[in-house]
C-alpha cells in the first residue's frame, strides 16, 4: 500500500493540529512542533487546531491545559479552533464499534505478564517480538470461560500485511512492512483509549490535511494509515516527521522533569521571539538569527529545509539570541510591557531606545527608569570637579547636544577629559558604571534631578 499525494501540498490550504497531553507544562521540544505547525498553516493560509489529549483522566489537568494554553499565547501561538478529546468519548465508540464489525478489532485476553513471557520466548528464539494473534484463535466458548473467570479483553487492530509507503515531507519516501508490527492495542481493558484510535478519529472529523510531528512518531504512520483507511477515510492526510530536539548534554527533553519549560523560560525573562527562532530553526539549514516578529519568522521558516538529524538546543546560545532579539525591539512592539511595569508618559520611549541594547532581560529597563525618574544613589564628585560642573551646567531646555557642550566646559575650566572626566560624572548621574550614551540619557535626567545629584 502507498500512501501518496495526488496534489502538491503547496495547492491546498492546510489543516494542522498541535495536539499536546495537559499532563504538565509543555517545554521546548513541544513548542517546537508547535510552531511547526502554526508557520506551515500560516505560511499557506491554512489553519491551526490546538487539541488536548486528555483521555487519560487520572494525569491530565484543567491546570495543565491553562497551563499549556498560556506558554502558546505567550510564543505567539494563537489557535483557529481548539477542542478537548474528553468531550468526544460517543465518536471513539462508534469508531471502535465500526471497526469490530468489520472484523478490524479483536479482543485480548493475555496479561501484561503473559505477554511479557512470550516476547521473551521470541526473542530467545531469535524471532521478532510480534504479537502472535493467539486470541484470534480462540473460540466462543472459550472467550466465554476467560470472561467468566473475570478476564476483560483489551482490543487489537488487525494490521493487514502489507508494506505501507508515503512520502514525508521532511524524511523523503518512507515505508513500514506491517507484517513486522504487532497488532496495536487501540482499547484498555477498562474500556479507554490508547492514543491511535482518538487521534484518526478527530483527524478525520476535524479535516486535518498534514500531520507534522517528531521523528519518533515515525513508527506510528503505517498504524494510522490504515486506520484512516478503516475508518473510511477517502486518503489519509500528508506526514512531515521533523527532528527532535535534545538538551546541550544530548539527552531527550521531557516535560516530567521540567527540562527548559516555556513556563520556566518565560520566568527567567527570555524573549519569545529568541524561543521561537530556536526552536523554529535549529536543526535546519535556515541560519538561526535574531527576528523582529513571528510573522517575520513564519516567512524564513521551511519545512524542507529540517535535517533529519537530531538538533541540540543550547541554552547558552537560547540566552545569547534573547539578548541580540532584544536590543532589536522597537519601542511600539514592548510598549504594553512597560506600561505594565509603570513606564509611560513623554520618557518611555526615548529611555528604551536608549537603554536597549544594555539590556539583558526586558524587566532590566526598570533600573534605568530609577535612573532618569527616581531616587537613586550616586557616588560624589571631587569638591573641585563638582564646582565646575555645577558652576557650567546648560540652562534649559536640553536635547541630545547638551552632554557634549557641557563636558567641553568643564574640560575647560578644568583641564580633565577622557575617563578621567566622564567616569566620575556617569557614577555622579547614575550611580552606575557603565550604561548608556549619557547625552541621550542626560536630557531624561532632567536638570533639576542632575544638580540635585552633583550636590549643587
Amino acid at each position: 500500500m502507498t500512501h501518496r499525494a495526488q496534489s502538491s501540498p503547496a495547492t491546498i490550504a492546510p489543516v494542522v493540529r498541535f495536539a499536546p497531553s495537559p499532563t504538565g507544562r509543555i517545554h521546548i521540544g513541544n513548542a517546537r512542533t508547535a510552531l511547526v505547525n502554526f508557520f506551515f498553516a500560516k505560511k499557506h493560509g491554512g489553519k491551526f487546531i490546538l487539541r488536548f489529549d486528555d483521555t487519560d483522566s487520572e494525569r491530565s489537568t484543567e491546570e495543565y491545559a491553562l497551563g499549556i494554553e498560556v506558554d502558546l499565547a505567550w510564543l505567539g501561538v494563537t489557535p483557529d479552533a481548539k477542542f478537548r478529546q474528553s468531550d468526544r468519548f460517543a465518536h471513539y465508540a462508534a469508531a471502535a464499534r465500526r471497526l469490530r464489525e468489520a472484523g478490524r478489532l479483536y479482543p485480548c485476553y493475555e496479561t501484561p505478564e503473559e505477554l511479557e513471557r512470550k516476547r521473551r520466548l521470541q526473542i530467545a528464539r531469535g524471532a521478532p517480538p510480534v504479537y502472535d494473534r493467539a486470541a484470534l484463535k480462540l473460540t466462543g466458548p472459550e472467550r466465554a470461560a476467560l470472561e467468566a473467570a473475570g478476564r476483560k479483553p483489551h482490543w487489537r487492530f488487525k494490521l493487514a500485511p502489507e508494506v505501507v509507503r508515503w512520502d514525508d515531507l521532511v524524511r523523503g519516501d518512507s515505508h513500514i512492512d506491517c507484517a513486522s508490527l504487532s497488532d496495536p492495542v487501540l482499547a484498555r481493558e477498562d474500556g479507554s483509549y490508547l492514543y491511535t484510535l482518538p487521534s484518526v478519529v478527530d483527524d478525520i472529523d476535524s479535516g486535518v490535511t498534514h500531520i507534522i510531528r517528531g521523528e519518533d512518531h515515525v513508527t506510528n504512520t503505517a498504524v494510522q494509515i490504515q486506520l484512516f483507511s478503516a475508518l473510511g477515510a477517502e486518503k489519509a492526510p500528508y506526514f512531515a516527521h521533523h527532528n527532535l530536539l535534545t538538551g546541550a548534554d544530548g539527552q531527550g527533553l521531557s516535560k516530567r522533569t521540567g527540562a527548559l519549560s516555556i513556563a520556566g523560560l518565560r520566568e527567567a525573562g527570555v524573549e519569545p521571539l529568541a524561543v521561537a527562532a530556536l526552536a523554529a530553526l535549529t536543526g535546519s539549514s535556515i541560519a538561526v538569527q535574531p527576528v523582529h516578529s513571528l510573522p517575520e519568522l513564519a516567512g524564513l521558516f521551511d519545512l524542507s529545509a529540517m535535517s533529519r538529524n537530531s538538533a541540540r538546543f543550547d541554552e547558552a546560545e537560547l540566552r545569547a539570541l534573547s539578548q541580540r532579539v532584544l536590543h532589536g525591539l522597537s519601542y511600539e512592539s514592548v510598549r504594553d510591557r512597560l506600561a505594565a511595569r509603570d513606564i509611560v508618559g513623554f520618557k518611555a520611549e526615548p529611555l528604551w531606545l536608549a537603554a536597549r541594547s544594555n539590556l539583558t532581560r526586558c524587566s532590566d529597563i526598570l533600573d534605568w527608569w530609577d535612573v532618569v525618574e527616581g531616587d537613586i544613589t550616586v557616588v560624589a564628585l571631587p569638591d573641585d570637579l563638582r564646582e565646575a560642573a555645577v558652576k557650567t551646567l546648560p540652562s534649559d531646555p536640553w536635547d541630545e547636544t547638551t552632554w557634549a557642550a557641557w563636558t567641553a566646559a568643564i574640560k575647560e575650566a578644568t583641564g580633565l577629559k577622557g575617563k578621567a572626566l566622564f567616569h566620575p560624572l556617569r557614577l555622579a548621574l547614575t550611580g552606575r558604571e557603565s550604561g548608556p550614551e549619557l547625552a541621550k540619557l542626560l536630557p531624561l535626567i532632567g536638570r533639576a534631578k542632575t544638580l540635585s545629584r552633583l550636590g549643587g
